[in-house]
């Protein structure tokens, strides 16, 4: 993103922006064959995106999302991977990079429309497992569009800046990092690096990586599974997903931490990396990616925040300090032997 460049619920909500955004769908969706029927409403505004839902002349409706600088990979992501994987994915009816616009169809029922139900859950870890597959002979090409550069091997100069950055950790400050917590992080700088040295050596290859993947992220019909919304993604190992799927899958199904069934979700995901080793190894790299994925989506928030205009980060600004001190935290499945 441009150096210093920022937006927000203000932007989102300036008449001159909403404008010159809704223009440019309604030119895209004549092109599209489409045409606007009625008022755009804007249901969905956050810090650092904003959605409306256009409704279209003979039924249905079209959306027009915009992310903030630190998401502006999304559109032209979106884009690519409706070329590479058109089935697995929601593909854009268009996107214009420069201002972070994607016009999308309407995808139908997300996951979390569909009610809580552990096997839908375990379909769609398999069906992402699949789709992070297909997408590894792009990885080189992922980065080239932009998308941030996760891998292991970079892991550990990424945490260094990390933890120096007091901007966004507010050490010792209200809803920031404990100084004793911040020690402690920084005294275990050599088990993040033998922890990523392990998942780079491990043998999987690196892969789009979503960072937020949960029930309202994946459109789930007739025995398909279309994911979207890649604000947070990056490229890395592939395991690092499963911090937040577990998470959030515990919360929808209400699974307990180390249970049974969040330890099936992990197996059901899993399957589909056979061939890069036998369950046990996929286990051990599964337990160091969980372990590490914090710090992950710690730097996933800090380049969120960074994009958002200064006085909209106020309720979010703990997000970066917790997913940092959640590296010192058990894990979803800390409990279950390897």
């Amino acid at each position: 993103m441009s150096s210093g460049e920022t937006t927000g619920i203000a932007t989102w909500r300036d008449p001159r922006w909403r404008a010159e955004a809704l223009e440019w769908a309604t030119a895209e969706l004549a092109r599209a064959g489409l045409e606007l029927d009625g008022e755009p409403e804007q249901p969905h505004v956050r810090t650092w995106s904003t959605a409306f839902r256009l409704p279209l002349r003979g039924g249905g409706v079209a959306w027009l999302k915009s992310v903030g600088p630190g998401s502006a990979q999304e559109p032209v992501l979106a884009g690519a991977l409706g070329r590479w994987v058109p089935d697995r994915v929601l593909v854009p009816l268009a996107v214009e990079p420069a201002r972070r616009l994607l016009l999308l169809p309407d995808g139908g029922r997300t996951l979390r429309d569909g009610g809580a139900d552990p096997a839908a859950w375990a379909a769609m870890l398999q069906a992402y497992a699949r789709l992070q597959l297909a997408l590894v002979p792009h990885a080189d090409a992922i980065l080239g569009l932009g998308v941030p550069d996760t891998r292991p091997g970079r892991l550990p100069a990424l945490v260094d800046d990390l933890l120096a950055d007091d901007d966004a950790q507010l050490v010792g400050r209200p809803g920031g990092l404990a100084p004793e917590v911040h020690g402690r992080l920084l005294a275990g700088r050599d088990d993040v690096v033998r922890a990523c040295a392990e998942l780079a050596g491990g043998g999987l290859p690196a892969t789009l990586q979503h960072d937020d993947v949960h029930g309202a992220n994946v459109f789930a019909s007739d025995g398909r599974h279309r994911f979207f919304d890649w604000g947070d993604a990056s490229v890395s190992h592939p395991f690092l997903s499963l911090r937040v799927a577990l998470r959030m899958a515990g919360r929808a199904l209400d699974l307990p931490d180390g249970g049974p069934a969040l330890v099936r979700l992990r197996d059901a995901y899993l399957e589909p990396w056979s061939d890069y080793g036998d369950p046990r190894a996929l286990r051990q790299q599964c337990d160091l990616a969980l372990r590490v994925a914090p710090l992950a989506r710690a730097l996933t928030w800090r380049r969120i925040l960074r994009g958002v205009h200064a006085d909209e980060r106020a309720e979010w600004a703990d997000s970066v300090p917790g997913w940092t001190a959640e590296y010192l935290q058990p894990g979803p499945l800390s409990a279950v032997s390897a």
